[in-house]
């Protein structure tokens, strides 16, 4: 199963924001298993590093993306991307590219804490919580 971990999933475990540090931690713990593979945008990768950054430091946040991509693959995102995302019904630009980058790339679901924002996406987005409990019903 291929994911798509959404920028909040990722911040989640950075900043260990609670609630949801242990649901997005626990649900992105499943891809070091080698049955689901995990992926993020180039665009999360420099979102992550510039709000990692302003809360804990250059250092922390480099040394956590260095960390992360040794584990999932990052997609790139270029003129194709970026041209359908804005046809899209994806209100939200920023999840447009989410939700195109996913549909390009053949992935699964989306994992996000704002599964509204996905409504129009092509791709099913689920919580961590739902793709947990999705999981455990297999």
């Amino acid at each position: 199963m291929r994911l798509l971990f959404d920028t909040n999933i990722i911040l989640d475990i950075v900043l260990k924001r609670e609630p949801h540090y242990v649901d997005s931690l626990n649900v992105f713990k499943i891809v070091d298993n080698k049955t689901f593979f995990g992926f993020i945008t180039a665009t999360t990768v420099t979102d992550i590093y510039y709000i990692s950054k302003k809360e804990k430091g250059h250092l922390i946040a480099i040394e956590f993306i260095s960390n992360l991509i040794q584990l999932i693959d990052v997609i790139g995102i270029d003129k194709a991307i970026i041209l359908e995302s804005l046809a899209t019904k994806v209100t939200d630009f920023e999840d447009a590219i989410q939700s195109t980058a996913s549909s390009f790339n053949n992935i699964d679901f989306i994992i996000t804490r704002n599964v509204k924002d996905f409504k129009n996406s092509e791709i099913k987005a689920l919580t961590p919580i739902e793709l947990l409990k999705q999981i455990i019903k297999k």
